[in-house]
């Protein structure tokens, strides 16, 4: 899933309900803006330990910009986030097309990303293009990628994870696994003596790519212009790059 790591079947929870808007005043009023996140889905977030997840240190640098504190609010699939009463979520797409279900209201960009190759460091592959009928992709189970990838007639293997994928990739079982640069990076890191070679992203296929943004929950003018410019402030002096980059990600400029 592109916005979000589910671990369980979706399910439609509060989607049609009377969700309250919340302004920037009563933000401020209350001393906390409140972040939905998945309590176990590092590199994104983690309810105990450390790191906590670059989603939860994003989400206290947009806190501080706010001049409020980070309320966290652990949802285990995005359609829960309504009935938790969160003002936010991060890493979601940022096309109204992509969140017509979730009804979020979309922020400035801060990153590009999408699906990538990861390939054994020895693999001659180079490129999407290079994939042929005698190259085994793992693709997650019901994604754009395995579609596209399986109209090219390529074989592939479904996975419910990106993780699982990625072993199955640093174990040779498969050829190359379509996943977000995110996860691959993050593997890499976590894993120094198995480290994958990661492919540029095939900009040509626009299904296959796309920007991120911050997704507010019914927000005034006032919050959705707040966040703009919080965002574009920790754009700008390095914060977004620097919270990422202790994960092992480099992040690539929105388009």
């Amino acid at each position: 899933m592109k916005a979000f790591v589910p671990l369980i079947a979706v399910a439609a929870i509060g989607l049609s309900g009377p969700a309250q808007a919340r302004t920037l005043d009563a933000i401020r009023s209350s001393g906390a803006i409140g972040l939905c996140a998945h309590p176990n889905s590092l590199p994104f977030a983690r309810k105990a330990g450390d790191p906590p997840g670059f989603q939860v240190e994003l989400g206290q640098a947009l806190a501080r910009e706010l001049g409020v504190s980070l309320r966290l609010d652990w949802i285990i699939t995005q359609y829960q986030m309504r009935s938790a009463g969160c003002d936010i979520l991060l890493d979601v797409i940022a096309d109204r097309e992509a969140q017509g279900e979730t009804r979020l209201r979309i922020s400035k960009p801060y990153y590009r990303t999408g699906v990538a190759l990861a390939v054994p460091s020895s693999s001659t592959l180079s490129s999407f293009k290079s994939l042929n009928e005698a190259t085994k992709v793992g693709v997650q189970v019901g994604s754009v990628a395995a579609m596209i990838i399986g109209q090219r007639h390529v074989p592939t293997s479904t996975f419910g994870f990106e993780s699982d994928s990625l072993d199955a990739v640093s174990n040779h079982e498969i050829d190359a696994a379509a996943v977000t640069p995110t996860a691959a990076s993050y593997f890499n890191l976590t894993h120094p003596d198995k480290v994958l070679r990661i492919l540029d992203r095939d900009e040509s296929v626009a299904d296959l790519n796309w920007n991120v943004a911050v997704g507010m929950i019914r927000p005034d003018d006032a919050l959705r212009e707040a966040i703009d410019g919080a965002v574009e402030r920790l754009r700008s002096d390095g914060t977004i790059d620097r919270i990422y980059g202790r994960y092992g990600i480099a992040l690539q400029a929105p388009r």
